[in-house]
């Protein structure tokens, strides 16, 4: 199973998060963060980095559905 990964460039704030935890999947790119590989595999880290993210700017869908972030 794999899921779409995406961060929402104008809502991003930079504070480096995603990075942190899931450094192959995002990296900072100036003041914002962006996805390396926007198809992943299945990863509960994933839906951890969109849960943290201060600004709620990644999306995670598995099937067009969003997944992440969590309520």
């Amino acid at each position: 199973m794999s899921w779409k990964v995406e961060v929402d460039g104008g809502t991003c704030i930079g504070s480096g998060m995603c990075a942190s935890l899931m450094p192959e999947v995002f990296e900072l790119e100036g003041a914002t963060a962006t996805v390396i590989a926007d198809e992943v595999d299945a990863d509960e880290t994933v839906l951890d980095a969109a849960d943290s993210c201060p600004a709620m700017a990644i999306a995670v869908k598995e099937d067009g559905k969003v997944i992440g972030p969590r309520p």
